[in-house]
């Protein structure tokens, strides 16, 4: 009887220790997942940093260039209306008549 007891306090020793490392290992793969995710976050981070960057820039020059575009177009239609000659007389002639009706 003495015998069962050793053979069942042996095993429940070894169930205790294999217990101890399953629990050793989960930590351990706790902790590294956890170190991992951190630093996937950091580099998740500054690609994204320096993606903003570049697309704040280009952002920046293609704001630059369609307001040139825009000044350039508003100039040139200045330019053409202001040699443009009003006639007042036919304006006033066609207003009246217009207003006539």
């Amino acid at each position: 009887m003495m015998e069962n007891a050793d053979t069942l306090d042996h095993l429940l020793k070894i169930e205790a220790e294999a217990s101890a490392l399953v629990n050793d290992a989960q930590q351990e793969a706790d902790r590294r997942t956890h170190e991992n995710e951190e630093k996937n976050r950091v580099v998740f981070e500054e690609h994204f940093r320096v993606e903003v960057q570049m697309l704040e820039s280009t952002l920046k020059k293609e704001r630059e260039k369609v307001r040139k575009q825009y000044q350039q177009a508003l100039d040139e239609y200045r330019q053409e209306i202001s040699g443009i000659k009003v006639n007042v007389e036919k304006f006033s002639a066609l207003l009246n008549e217009y207003l006539a009706e």
